[in-house]
């Protein structure tokens, strides 16, 4: 006998996935990190991946315009054509303990990548990442070409810096990835602000070290007290 198919789970399984990003692609708006239908987001749920759809306003984007794709980019459920950057986020879900990514054309990452070839150390809270984010050379939105930059660009960090183009950023939650986009806005924000004014007073490579050293000190804490964790 052969053995059964285990179909997709139907896209009920999947409302919660859908709603939350619509409620965090709206708060992407008003967050200024994007201006229009501009950026997007995906979430694993399940054996799928949810993502926004390509040219839908945030405001009025409902669940049910949220796709559903397999690890392949192939449609699984949703009447809507998934975003033009599905690629890019298919490639960041491929690396091990990513759950969430968020796409965004904030202002100061993409003028940050007009000036320099990896975000400036001017706090510790780059230690987030990894301890650096790198500036991805440009290429064409949708394309092979800007998702083999942006692998390479991204190395063993959490985010990356598309050059002339905006921000990429993972996380184990998809409030995690949010989060991670807004901080590295405001890295750039702020060394823009400093650079305006003269030349910054960098961190150095062993400071920053230090600063990832704590930090990984302060997230097994975190799990070693939060219920559920590993």
């Amino acid at each position: 006998m052969l053995d059964a198919v285990t179909p997709h789970p139907s896209p009920a399984d999947h409302t919660a996935a859908r709603e939350s990003l619509c409620t965090w692609s709206r708060r992407m708006v008003r967050d200024g990190l994007v201006v229009g239908t501009s950026g997007n987001l995906s979430l694993r749920t399940g054996d799928l991946i949810a993502v926004t759809p390509s040219g839908v306003d945030y405001e009025t984007m409902t669940p049910s315009d949220v796709v559903l794709v397999d690890d392949a980019g192939t449609v699984a459920a949703g009447d809507r054509e998934p975003t033009s950057e599905l690629a890019l986020h298919l490639a960041a879900h491929a690396r091990p303990g990513t759950t969430a990514v968020v796409h965004t054309h904030s202002p100061a990452a993409v003028a940050t990548s007009l000036l320099v070839d990896e975000v400036p150390p001017v706090h510790y809270q780059l230690a987030m990442f990894g301890g650096s984010v790198r500036v991805a050379r440009y290429a064409p939105f949708g394309s092979d070409e800007l998702v083999a930059n942006a692998v390479a660009a991204l190395g063993d960090s959490t985010a990356v810096v598309l050059g002339n183009h905006g921000t990429l950023v993972l996380g184990d939650t998809l409030g995690a990835a949010y989060d991670g986009a807004r901080q590295l806005e405001w890295l750039c924000e702020v060394w823009l602000r400093a650079r305006a004014a003269g030349e910054p007073r960098l961190l150095s490579a062993a400071e920053i070290s230090e600063a990832v050293r704590r930090f990984a000190v302060q997230k097994r804490r975190v799990r070693a007290t939060t219920p559920g964790t590993r």
